[in-house]
This record gives C-alpha cells, sequence and structure tokens, in this order.
C-alpha cells in the first residue's frame, strides 16, 4: 500500500512541478529575486497556486505513505515522478521526448522495482532522540548552506545544480520528519500541535520550497530538478538507515544490490533530466522544456 501512495505521490508531485515551473517561466519578471519574498511573489500567480494545491495532494499520500512505510523505500519511488512528468511536460510546456528519453524511463521503472525487491526493508523505529535530530539537522543545514553560497557566484546551470542539491537534501530531511509527525496521529492532535516535530517540519518544508523556486527560476530546469530528485532518495536513504535505523537487507550481498539498483535509477534520471545544449532559454515561450533541450538560440526571441 505504501508503494502505491509513493506513486500517486510522485504523480501528483510531477503535475505541480510542471505547473510552478511554467508559471515561473510565462512570466520570470514575477519570478526575480530570492529569499522568503520568493514565494510571496510567485502567490500571485494563480497556476503558480495550482501547482503548490497538487503538491500538497502530493504531500498528503506522501505522509500516509511514510506513516505505514520505511523511510528508505517510500522516498526513492518518489523518483519516478520525473517519469510521470515526462508526458505532463509534452502537454504543458512542449517538452520533446525522444526515444533514449523512454529508455531511460524503462530503465529507472526496472531499476526501483528491483531496489524495491532486493531491499527488503526491515525494522527501524518511528523516532529518534532529539540529539541525534539536532546533529543531523546540523550536518544537512550546514552543506545546504554552503551550496546555498556556492550558487550565488555560479552560472546559471551550475547555481541551478546547487540549489537543487540543497533542495533535494532539505525534501530527504522533510520526509524524515513527515515520518515522525505522522507517526503521531495515534496520539491525538494536542500531542502533534504540542511538539516541536511539527513546527520543524513547517520551517524545512518552506525553506525546501523558497530553494526549489531559486533553482527553476534560473531557467535551467533540467539540472534543478536531476538533483533534486536524485539527493532525496539518497538523503533519505542516509537518514533512514542511521537515524530511524532501517536495514535495508539482512546480508551484505543483498544491500549491496539494493543500492546498485538505487544507482541505476539515478542513472537513469540524469539522461532524463539532461540539456541539449545547457543554455539558458531568453524567452520561456520561444522554447524552454521541462526536462527536455532548450531550442536553438535562434529560436529565441531576443
Amino acid at each position: 500500500m505504501e508503494v502505491l501512495l509513493a506513486l500517486a505521490a510522485a504523480l501528483l508531485f510531477a503535475f505541480g512541478t510542471v505547473l510552478q515551473q511554467k508559471a515561473g517561466l510565462d512570466e520570470p519578471e514575477t519570478a526575480r529575486g530570492s529569499g522568503s519574498g520568493l514565494l510571496l511573489r510567485m502567490a500571485r500567480r494563480p497556476l503558480w497556486l495550482a501547482g503548490i494545491a497538487a503538491d500538497a495532494l502530493g504531500f498528503v499520500a506522501q505522509a500516509v505513505a511514510l506513516t505505514i512505510g520505511r523511510l528508505a523505500v517510500v522516498q526513492p519511488v518518489l523518483v519516478v515522478s520525473v517519469v510521470f512528468a515526462l508526458p505532463l511536460g509534452a502537454l504543458l510546456t512542449g517538452q520533446r521526448v525522444r526515444r533514449a528519453d523512454v529508455a531511460a524511463a524503462v530503465v529507472v521503472t526496472a531499476a526501483l522495482a528491483a531496489f524495491l525487491l532486493v531491499a527488503d526493508p526491515s525494522g527501524g523505529r518511528d523516532d529518534a532522540p532529539v540529539g541525534e535530530w539536532l546533529v543531523a539537522g546540523a550536518a544537512f543545514g550546514g552543506v545546504c548552506a554552503a551550496l546555498v553560497v556556492a550558487a550565488r557566484r555560479a552560472s546559471p546551470a551550475p547555481r541551478a545544480a546547487l540549489l537543487g542539491m540543497a533542495t533535494g537534501l532539505l525534501f530527504g530531511l522533510s520526509a524524515a520528519l513527515t515520518k515522525a509527525v505522522g507517526d503521531q496521529f495515534a496520539d491525538g492532535v494536542l500531542t502533534i500541535v504540542a511538539d516541536w516535530h511539527l513546527y520543524a517540519l513547517a520551517a524545512v518544508g518552506y525553506a525546501s520550497m523558497t530553494l526549489s523556486q531559486m533553482s527553476l527560476q534560473t531557467g535551467m530546469l533540467a539540472p534543478a530538478v536531476a538533483t533534486s530528485m536524485a539527493f532525496d532518495p539518497i538523503a533519505s536513504v542516509i537518514l533512514g538507515t542511521t537515524l530511524m535505523q532501517e536495514s535495508l537487507h539482512a546480508s551484505i550481498g543483498g544491500a549491496v544490490v539494493a543500492l546498485a539498483s538505487l544507482a541505476a535509477a539515478l542513472g537513469g534520471l540524469a539522461v532524463l533530466a539532461r540539456t541539449q545544449d545547457g543554455s539558458v532559454a531568453a524567452k520561456p515561450a520561444a522554447g524552454t522544456q521541462l526536462l527536455g533541450a532548450a531550442e536553438p538560440a535562434a529560436a529565441q526571441s531576443r
């Protein structure tokens, strides 16, 4: 059941991402700047709000999946959202789907299926001591801060990738906090409201949304989405096996095969998220495409 819920969440996240990207690219003037004010400016766009609504429904499905399942399983399944984004991007943003994209989508799907079959997760706990949460939060926060600082002086493509990495790490941390909050529902709403996990989740979630939009507004959609979707399951597997004490497999050989399957899925993801020439589109309507190639410069408006 958790896998089906994760697939539903992946579909909703893909739809939400496509809508948010289209909103930011249709009127890039609205999406200029960074920081907390960025989300407030984007909130003036109905299409962006529709994307946020889709993300919210996806979050509900993800939260339920994390409550009944394991972090190291649910988050890797969400990688398939990039596969769902192909037809959605073709419909809404003019993305061209190539044979190589279809082949990569098959690799991602098959590799994820192999990961789920081989990983055979077991064990785990609903929560971790506060001290361990603080260590994990400090480690992830420090790495994300360094990535954001490095992104400030980088050119568009590296900036999108660096911000995407930070986004993916925070997505993984958000998922771990979501699981902790979801497991408290049996204790009642008052317990959730009085506990620190909920507020930490809100803070990390807002930061991840801001970084995600900052990476998307660079116009380099492929590296932005590729890095965030790749680092999310990586961060989740790390947190799942350390913070939540989940075990991927009883044997070392099985764990190696499971990690190799995940690596194959991420490799297929990299192919899906590539750009043809790495250039930034001057105007979205003139050829910027989700997870696809940018149009030649001659086709862009000046």
